[in-house]
């Protein structure tokens, strides 16, 4: 059996679809699994359980016309054909032109939500529950692997997915399915940067949107209260786009800051967590990495809906959110005006997020 898989095009959804993966090799162990991804995700995709990935190349940001677009979905289906033939697609992104793709690329099954009017273009088309209730609050993560339901069987449930870990050093971890992600396998090839030996934590700074992301001042101050509070230094990761931030942040000698940033793809990253005392983060990308490779993680959430969004682990991961009126409304653009612009993130302050860190790292020594 041949098996096509659109992967999701953003750092935080590919690793939420970790589960997806290791169920769909589960279900079907001898087949050959193809996953068709964006650059930007190309090192995320987990080859412990693919056999191939294929690199899909969207239009230009001056080519985004109709037409380029349509262009450039044709291309990639020819590509897909000539790789072809294939007995099963299904597609993670919910966009009307993975399903095209699919539908073009000659697929048998062809199987996905039923969202932006694709239901056509798949064979295999699922209802979105949402739509029917919009009270329902399914992770994204369960969302991916709801789409494994066939005549083999249910869908598996991802709660437990990594088991439970303890509340403190003398009780048991509850077993689950996996307990720890096996980064050397499933991203071979990758050089590790390797961690300090002195103890460590980890900030991550940067998110794609101004209504999830933290002032600099706040994450200043945040690591000169760590550093006073435990004498250890900050590491500061991300790509070359937060590299000026962390120019910045480690201009404050008592915050003990380091920049590590640009110095690889996100998955040479996986030691630098697994060591960390903690992470620091928005609601962005790394923090689902770093909850993947083990770490604790803290997030500051600023628009994101955490009940379908937040990293599952096995790091454990806390949230420090200001609920208000407005939150959270997912928007990457805050509509508010004056004194209530932002107020969600303004809200969350250093001293707040510091006595959760407290609190975690006291239950997990």
């Amino acid at each position: 059996m041949r098996i096509l898989v659109r992967a999701p095009n953003w750092i935080g959804d590919q690793v939420m679809a970790y589960p997806f993966f290791y169920f769909l090799r589960k279900r079907y162990p001898r087949a050959t699994i193809t996953s068709v991804c964006v650059p930007w995700v190309q090192d995320l995709q987990f080859r412990n359980l693919v056999d191939e990935v294929v690199v899909v190349q969207p239009p230009l940001a001056h080519e985004r016309s109709l037409w380029s677009r349509f262009r450039s979905l044709e291309r990639v289906s020819t590509e897909l054909r000539r790789r072809g033939p294939w007995d099963l697609g299904i597609s993670l992104p919910n966009s009307l032109g993975t399903a095209w793709t699919l539908w073009r690329a000659g697929v048998r099954q062809r199987r996905g939500y039923a969202l932006e009017g694709r239901g056509l273009l798949l064979n295999d088309a699922r209802e979105w529950p949402e739509l029917r209730n919009p009270a329902l609050q399914r992770h994204r993560v369960q969302a991916y692997v709801d789409l494994l339901a066939d005549e083999r069987g249910p869908a598996p449930d991802v709660r437990g997915f990594w088991g439970t870990p303890p509340e403190n050093e003398l009780d048991p971890w509850t077993p689950g399915e996996l307990d720890r992600f096996p980064a050397a396998t499933a991203w071979p090839g990758v050089e590790p940067l390797e961690p300090p030996e002195e103890p460590y934590w980890v900030l991550a700074p940067g998110a794609t949107a101004d209504s999830r992301r933290w002032t600099e001042d706040r994450f200043s101050a945040l690591a000169r209260r760590v550093a006073a509070e435990t004498g250890w230094s900050g590491i500061i990761v991300g790509g070359p786009k937060e590299a000026p931030i962390a120019s910045r942040l480690k201009e404050d000698r008592q915050a003990r800051l380091r920049d590590w940033t640009a110095r690889g793809p996100v998955t040479s990253l996986h030691q630098i967590f697994s060591n960390a005392r903690f992470t620091v983060t928005n609601e962005s990308g790394l923090a689902h990495v770093a909850s993947l490779c083990g770490s604790p993680v803290q997030i500051v959430c600023g628009a994101a809906d955490p009940r379908r969004t937040k990293p599952i682990g096995p790091g454990r991961v806390q949230v420090s959110v200001n609920a208000v009126e407005c939150w959270p409304c997912e928007k990457n653009t805050c509509s508010q005006q004056g004194d209530r612009y932002l107020q969600c993130l303004k809200g969350i302050h250093e001293r707040d997020v510091w006595d959760e860190i407290s609190k975690g790292l006291r239950g997990n020594p």
